[in-house]
């Protein structure tokens, strides 16, 4: 049976993951971030879900147990009619080791329409008097408080999730320049320095075929028509000025096949940096071949190690 202790505007779980709610289209809008921190003394994914909806605002912590796959979990309300409650703090044991979660979301800033803030909070995981994940710009706040350093092995980013809603253009930005994504570095940038992804559809009843566009910031790097034949793919494109790789993945199904009720599903687009294994495989052969015999080419300069980093987007089409 899960046990459940309320804190401070917060509930704490250990559950099956089974039994984890799932976004639900029409109730909320959400942005996961999936994180690899070494807490008690073992590498666990931790992830954080901002939540919005006309009536709420929440974050949903996750850490996942190496027992099983039990996973103890937190809800915080973000924006609560008590404003107690958007500073708290929580023992919770982990697989046998404590762990203490301290957050400030009181000065909070928000985009419009955007459930993760943009500023002046923090949310810190704490093992052994070190910080393995501190997520937020507030940090010496947040180091002050929990009388903690930072943790000697720093956390790692591996994903962001977020769900958009519109009728045509969806529009997510992240890092897709670089290898790999340290929570100090993505929290140290400015929204300015994330790439823009933009997806464009054109479904409407006056297109003879559906057509689907990508664009990266501002590039038109994918043009798929029809779409109908074509609603499951992947194409690796050049950003950065042609220096970095990333491998985009698409899947429309629901778009075109799931009908218009609101059980539809989203379109999956999955963003990569590097280049697959096979695309490794065959620039490393090559370079090998170019070294051998004298002939340099450009593809020291395009080439992008593999990143555990991705982006998913699930748009959703509204009528």
């Amino acid at each position: 049976m899960a046990s459940q202790i309320n804190h401070q505007g917060s509930t704490f779980e250990k559950k099956k993951p089974d039994q984890e709610p799932l976004p639900s289209k029409i109730a909320q809008t959400t942005v996961t971030y999936i994180y690899q921190a070494n807490i008690g003394r073992c590498w666990r994914n931790v992830s954080m879900t901002w939540c919005k909806t006309l009536m709420s605002h929440t974050l949903h912590l996750t850490i996942d147990s190496t027992i099983g796959k039990l996973k103890y979990t937190c809800k915080i309300d973000v924006k609560p009619w008590s404003f107690w409650s958007k500073k708290g703090y929580k023992s919770l044991d982990v697989d046998g080791h404590e762990v203490e979660v301290y957050w400030d979301v009181r000065s909070a800033k928000f985009s419009d329409g955007c459930p993760e803030p943009t500023g002046d909070y923090y949310v810190a995981f704490v093992f052994d008097d070190e910080v393995p994940l501190l997520v937020g710009d507030l940090k010496k706040k947040a180091y002050k408080r929990t009388k903690s350093k930072p943790a000697s092995i720093e956390a790692m980013q591996v994903v962001k999730k977020e769900n958009v809603f519109a009728k045509k253009s969806f529009v997510t930005r992240a890092m897709l320049n670089t290898e790999k994504t340290t929570v100090a570095a993505t929290m140290a940038r400015t929204k300015t320095k994330e790439s823009e992804v933009i997806v464009e559809s054109l479904m409407s009843s006056g297109v003879n075929e559906p057509e689907m566009s990508i664009y990266i910031e501002g590039v038109k790097l994918i043009h798929v028509k029809n779409l109908q034949w074509k609603f499951r793919g992947n194409e690796t494109v050049m950003v950065n000025n042609n220096e970095k790789a990333v491998q985009v993945y698409w899947d429309v199904h629901d778009w075109l096949f799931s009908g218009s009720d609101d059980s539809s599903g989203p379109g999956v687009f999955t963003f990569k940096p590097g280049f697959a294994e096979a695309e490794e495989s065959d620039m490393s052969d090559r370079e090998s071949y170019d070294n051998e015999y004298g002939n340099s080419s450009v593809y020291y300069s395009t080439r992008n190690a593999p990143s555990e980093f991705c982006l998913i987007l699930c748009a959703y089409k509204l009528d």
